[in-house]
């Protein structure tokens, strides 16, 4: 069985402050160590569960080298394979070959939510909204469009409560959620000790890849309209002149195709 592991890095147990998950700030290597053990706990869940094979991507955008690189290398568990990337959704790989389940860790919920912590959408600064023909989306809707895409599910979200409430409601109630944290605002929580929500994300891991028929893979339709709403007007004039995508309001862009992914590159690729 190959399992993708997804993971950002806002989500993790015991992260609050953005200087834990931005390069170069005086509490980003903490950080970084929180994030890997996290990763290491899916990953041994996932063994246990009866994967032969786990893939980790790393997703978060710390900025300068570390950018899809926060994970300590040298900590990771040796049995898994990891990929650092250039591109946010660029790794395809593990997906095209046939790839049996998802695990994303240490997600965050969308721009705006409340109580979500370390809230955003793709940028913080750039993107107020992100629709998928009509349906407001965060970053867990993009990957689990990316994965569902080749037909591969996501079994399991964790991270704050505010994300896994979001990813029910997309991906349905067979999901396996574990929420590390509580929000108290964008930047306050209540935690879980890490060691303890290690624990959960290992037992959690190897319980959703028991049965892979739980979640069908997300499909956001077809064809498929990928609309997002910049902060300021000026941020959609980069995509004036892009083949497929169409400047529909002073800060909202809109990208058509026959599929999500087709829809999806011609915006963010």
């Amino acid at each position: 069985m190959k399992v993708f592991v997804v993971s950002d890095m806002e989500g993790v147990a015991g992260i609050t402050k953005w200087e834990q998950v931005m390069a170069g700030k005086s509490q980003y290597e903490e950080g970084r160590k929180l994030y890997t053990e996290e990763i290491n706990a899916a990953v041994r869940g996932a063994f246990t569960g009866g994967a032969t094979e786990v893939v980790v991507m790393d997703c978060h955008g710390a900025g300068d080298g570390y950018t899809f690189n926060s994970l300590v290398h040298e900590d990771l568990d040796e049995r898994c394979a990891y990929v650092v990337q250039k591109d946010w959704t660029e790794y395809t790989g593990i997906l095209e070959e046939g790839c049996d389940a998802a695990l994303f860790i240490a997600m965050h919920a969308m721009a705006g939510t409340a109580y979500g912590v370390l809230n955003h959408t793709v940028s913080g600064t750039n993107w107020f909204s992100l629709r998928f023909n009509g349906v407001e989306v965060g970053e867990t809707g993009i990957n689990a469009a990316l994965c569902g895409n080749w037909g591969c599910p996501v079994l399991l979200v964790t991270g704050d409560e505010a994300v896994c409430a979001e990813a029910e409601a997309l991906l349905g109630p067979g999901l396996n959620t574990v929420a590390v944290k509580k929000g108290l605002g964008r930047f306050s929580a209540r935690h879980l000790a890490p060691r303890r929500a290690r624990e959960l994300i290992e037992a959690a891991a190897a319980e959703a890849l028991k049965d892979l028929k739980t979640v069908d893979p997300y499909d956001p339709g077809r064809p498929c309209e990928v609309e997002v709403t910049m902060t300021r007007s000026d941020q959609t004039e980069p995509f004036r002149y892009r083949a497929g995508v169409e400047i529909t309001g002073s800060r909202t862009i809109v990208s058509r195709a026959d599929d999500w992914w087709t829809a999806w590159r011609q915006i963010y690729l």
